[in-house]
């Protein structure tokens, strides 16, 4: 424990570094009645500045203007003189003090900014990202996750929707050495790979205050590169979820492997799309309304008659439909021999958004 001598040492070795001067200014100020100079309360700012820099507490720094007006106020004056000397001095000294703070708190957010954007596009070394790392409260040496946030509407950091987040998330998990940012008007979560308690709570924050919203878990992964590449992931999966018309309030990419496996060679899925389903195209309507029909066949784990209620059709009239792509395509979607293909073209048309975009014409969206 801090001894009384001990606390008035730093007491005193803090009214000699930053209270520089103010004796003077307290005798000649207190004399007079005057108020102070505005080179004095310059110099009062200056020493504010250099005290906030120094990362002196505010409580001591008081103290010491407190004990110094007190200890070497002129005999004979006037205590309200020598409260309004303290005031000014006070004043001034926390206008600097508050300044500089601002000022350092600025440099900080900056610097997490782009440590974090480092991190997530696998900029600079990885030596030097795992020298940062420490003073933000990660170590790389361990398994990170990221969890990217879809709001309804884009967000950054000084949102309000972002900073709710924010605020509840670093309460409830104040020393779970966790990242919070906004990318591209997302909310970015990073946390050890062993903590999805605190990625799943970020989901029901986003989901709690914006009312919707998604978010997308990468999978956990060692380094400043792995950290990276679970961003990617996550943004990878709120991309096939857009696509592919999922609508669940979280999705881990773990569970949607099989969309970057099956966009990986976008030349050989274009053709599968194409030599598949091409043929539908030749049906009265265009392709649309017998993918669909595929889409909730399929969807509904190849019952007829769950299909037809969710595309407000009768059985007879979705037999009818599967009976055509069967004519068109040669493939019949109730054999099994025939659903792999039919089910993983249908899988690759809604990543490459066809019918709607042509398959050989244009650019293609990246899965």
């Amino acid at each position: 424990m801090r001894t009384a001598d001990a606390g008035r040492q730093e007491l005193a070795a803090t009214a000699e570094v930053f209270l520089d001067g103010f004796e003077e200014i307290l005798t000649d100020a207190c004399a007079t009645g005057r108020r102070l100079t505005r080179d004095e309360i310059e110099s009062r700012r200056t020493l504010g500045a250099r005290a906030a820099e120094a990362g002196h507490g505010w409580r001591a720094l008081v103290r010491a203007h407190l004990a110094v007006g007190r200890a070497r106020r002129p005999a004979g004056a006037d205590p309200d003189s020598v409260l309004a000397v303290v005031e000014q001095a006070v004043d001034a000294f926390a206008d600097g003090y508050e300044r500089a703070q601002r000022l350092v708190v600025r440099r900080e957010e900056a610097a997490r900014r782009e440590f974090i954007d480092d991190l997530l596009h696998g900029r600079g070394d990885p030596g030097q990202l795992a020298a940062r790392s420490e003073r933000f409260g990660l170590r790389l040496s361990r398994a990170h996750a990221v969890a990217v946030a879809e709001a309804p509407e884009p967000c950054d950091e000084t949102d309000p929707v972002a900073r709710q987040v924010a605020g509840e998330l670093f309460a409830r998990f104040e020393n779970r050495r966790i990242l919070f940012t906004t990318k591209d008007g997302r909310m970015v979560c990073i946390a050890p790979g062993d903590r999805e308690d605190v990625l799943t709570h970020f989901a029901r924050l986003v989901h709690a205050v914006t009312g919707a919203g998604q978010v997308a878990l990468g999978r956990p992964r060692k380094g400043a590169v792995g950290i990276g590449h679970s961003y990617e992931e996550a943004l990878n999966a709120l991309d096939v979820a857009q696509r592919m018309g999922f609508d669940d309030p979280l999705l881990r990419a773990a569970d949607l492997l099989v969309f970057p496996v099956l966009a990986r060679d976008r030349q050989a899925l274009m053709d599968l799309v194409q030599h598949t389903l091409g043929p539908l195209e030749q049906a009265r309507g265009g392709a649309r309304p017998l993918l669909d029909t595929l889409t909730a066949y399929f969807d509904s784990g190849c019952v007829a008659a769950a299909a037809a209620r969710q595309l407000s059709l009768s059985v007879r009239a979705l037999t009818y439909r599967l009976e055509r792509v069967h004519s068109l395509t040669g493939s019949d979607p109730t054999d099994p021999d025939h659903r792999y293909t039919l089910q993983t073209a249908v899988l690759g048309a809604r990543l490459l958004d066809w019918p709607a975009r042509e398959l050989y014409t244009g650019a293609v969206p990246e899965a």
